[in-house]
């Protein structure tokens, strides 16, 4: 099975150096070192519509992690949360009876590593979850830290239930951001801004069930840490649509096959593939030029294949219509976007 190509926005690339740039540790030897391990040029970090590879995106977050032997990046104002603490977390729940009582063990385990924000268990009516009470005010870069720590907390809870625990919703205690349209392709439910605290919400009966986490599990999640828990996509165990046409459409390339030829390999009328992906927010033509874009831009970043031939992969007509469409989705056309990644 292929590899899914896809690409993080920069405003998510900044987010992990902005913590150490508040704190006045971001020096041009340090950028320049935690850039280079992550083979992300400067120059893209000021064109507002570039992107990076998950991969690159994952080595940053490393580089700057290790860097500071903080797994929040510099953005707690207090002590660091060291390196291991977000395993060390996830181990003191191994022997819960239910999620439930998990829950609680993560978030006691996490207040003896940090004293900046606490990890509280909720329940509202038939949801329950998890949410982060902030000891200091909030800073400009809220956004991202409170995003980084429920996308952590998440997916830890969505591991020890097996992998099938979809979220109800998240709440944000901040305004909503203008990069807010990035924040559906990360979170899943219903997103609400400008809330009291940050939390995410799941169905209440996934709270009671028995935990099926032992040891050896542990072990395998650990290895596969920390793009499990901090890379930009989730995929639970069930494959959405759009997921789905994606990668149908990537392992067909270069033959482009259109909806209905899409919709009868996914078994599935087209008009229905349709819905789907509308409640998905998702329509076939946007999935199709979001896929292209990622090509494109692992492609130019990591090969020497000419435009012409990049074009005609990607089932544009000839090179100049690859170029106008490039432009369109990063600011940049083609030829200096690959000379800015470089």
């Amino acid at each position: 099975m292929l590899r899914p190509i896809s690409t993080v926005p920069i405003f998510a690339v900044r987010g992990l150096l902005d913590g150490a740039r508040s704190k006045g540790l971001a020096t041009r030897v340090w950028l320049e070192q935690v850039l280079g391990q992550a083979r992300i040029s400067e120059s893209l970090l000021h064109l507002e519509q570039s992107r990076v590879t998950v991969e690159q995106y994952i080595a940053l977050f490393n580089a700057v992690k290790d860097s500071l032997d903080d797994e929040c990046l510099g953005y707690l104002p207090g002590r660091p949360l060291r390196r291991g603490s977000f395993v060390l977390t996830v181990r003191s729940t191994l022997g819960a009876r239910t999620l439930a009582a998990a829950a609680r063990r993560m978030a006691e385990a996490f207040g003896l590593l940090q004293d900046d924000v606490r990890l509280v268990p909720i329940q509202d009516g038939a949801l329950c979850g998890i949410a982060l009470e902030m000891r200091v005010p909030s800073h400009a870069h809220a956004d991202f830290l409170h995003g980084l720590l429920l996308r952590v907390f998440w997916r830890l809870l969505v591991w020890l239930h097996g992998g099938r625990l979809v979220p109800c919703g998240f709440d944000f205690a901040f305004d909503e951001p203008a990069h807010a349209a990035g924040y559906s392709r990360i979170f899943t439910g219903t997103l609400r801004f400008g809330q009291a605290r940050s939390a995410v919400w799941f169905d209440g009966q996934a709270f009671v069930q028995p935990m099926r986490r032992d040891t050896a599990a542990l072990d395998a999640f650990v290895r596969a840490t920390p793009d499990n828990l901090v890379g930009p996509h989730l995929h639970h165990g069930r494959m959405s649509k759009s997921a789905s046409v994606r990668a149908f459409l990537q392992q067909s390339c270069p033959e482009w096959p259109d909806l209905t030829a899409t919709a009868e390999r996914l078994r599935i009328s087209a008009s229905a593939l349709q819905r789907h992906l509308a409640t998905e927010g998702k329509s076939f033509q946007m999935l199709k030029d979001e896929l292209r874009r990622d090509m494109a831009i692992v492609r130019l970043t990591s090969t020497d294949v000419s435009l012409a031939a990049l074009a005609a992969d990607l089932g544009f007509s000839d090179s100049t219509a690859f170029q106008r469409a490039f432009k369109s989705w990063t600011g940049s056309t083609p030829g200096v976007y690959r000379a800015q990644s470089r």
